[in-house]
């Protein structure tokens, strides 16, 4: 078969694909999921599937010209709070922390200690396109918070790329996840969205935070639980309310709604190499290079 034939095979095979998920997404609760893990194979606690997002665009970068819908992409100021309402007792609150059997690739640097620090407030995340400041649900979920900081000390997150960009056309939802230090986001890399932190954690705060603008929450293989590595994502639309409980919410973006509005409005890479075929190593067209990440 010719490059052009394959070409035409490809264009054919991803049209079908979008014909197929909108159909299927009418009929279910939540028409995609998040995820990250080691394979295409859905196994709790096993091996897990890739990342996730239906398909979307020409396979050159650039959106489907079929539907331009406004983004609703996260402002400067959060809509919903991070603020718990209630006092943790700091000498109840222990973490516990397990290895990672699924075989994902990892970027190993140990485990954070059982002991976390309830005072942390914020989380800032320094990229080349400047600061994103999170303010942190630290009393309601400690031990998510308490992974942050030990990868952020141990520079785990410095010049990671953001792998993964979900728009309304693409996958019905708006959000962009990071934290795997294995991806090129570039829309080419198959396995972007696959690496993590070699350990894993139990789900916390579930419907604790709505996923609505500027909520940021953890990354976890699909119709799994207890699975949280070190991918998260940050809701970059209202679309993002109808997932499911199913994905632990640690804070809310307080600062940098800008430079992610200006990512959510510059599309995303189709990366028809992705191993799961749903979109999960979609790359925002706009590149976001972690540089650094720091709790206060």
């Amino acid at each position: 078969m010719s490059g052009e034939d394959r070409q035409s095979q490809l264009a054919r095979e991803h049209k079908e694909r979008q014909a197929q998920r909108a159909e299927q997404a009418t009929k279910t609760k939540r028409n995609t999921f998040i995820g990250a893990g080691a394979a295409v194979v859905v196994v709790v606690g096993g091996l897990i599937a890739a990342t996730t997002l239906l398909g979307g665009g020409d396979g050159e970068g650039k959106p489907a010209a079929a539907s331009s819908p406004t983004p609703s992409a996260t402002t400067a100021e959060p809509t919903v709070s991070a603020t718990p309402s209630a006092p943790v007792d700091p000498s109840k609150v222990s973490c516990s922390y397990r290895k990672d059997t699924s075989g994902s690739p990892a970027k190993k640097v140990g485990m954070p200690p059982g002991k976390p620090n309830l005072k942390l407030k914020t989380m800032t995340i320094t990229t080349n396109h400047g600061d994103i400041v999170i303010d942190l649900a630290t009393a309601q979920a400690p031990c998510t918070v308490n992974s942050f900081a030990f990868l952020a000390k141990k520079n785990f997150f410095d010049n990671t790329k953001c792998h993964r960009l979900a728009t309304p056309e693409n996958s019905g939802l708006a959000l962009l996840q990071c934290g795997d230090p294995q991806a090129k986001a570039d829309g080419k890399n198959p396995t972007d969205g696959q690496g993590s932190s070699g350990y894993v954690f139990n789900d916390e705060n579930l419907g604790g935070i709505p996923f609505t603008k500027g909520t940021v929450a953890m990354a976890q293989p699909p119709e799994a639980a207890n699975q949280n590595g070190s991918q998260f994502w940050i809701s970059l639309g209202d679309e993002t309310a109808q997932l499911g409980p199913d994905y632990t919410p640690f804070g809310v973006v307080s600062k940098g709604g800008d430079i992610l509005e200006n990512v959510f409005k510059g599309g995303w890479i189709t990366n028809p190499a992705d191993i799961t075929g749903d979109g999960g190593s979609n790359a925002p067209k706009i590149p976001v290079i972690i540089k650094d990440v720091k709790l206060t």
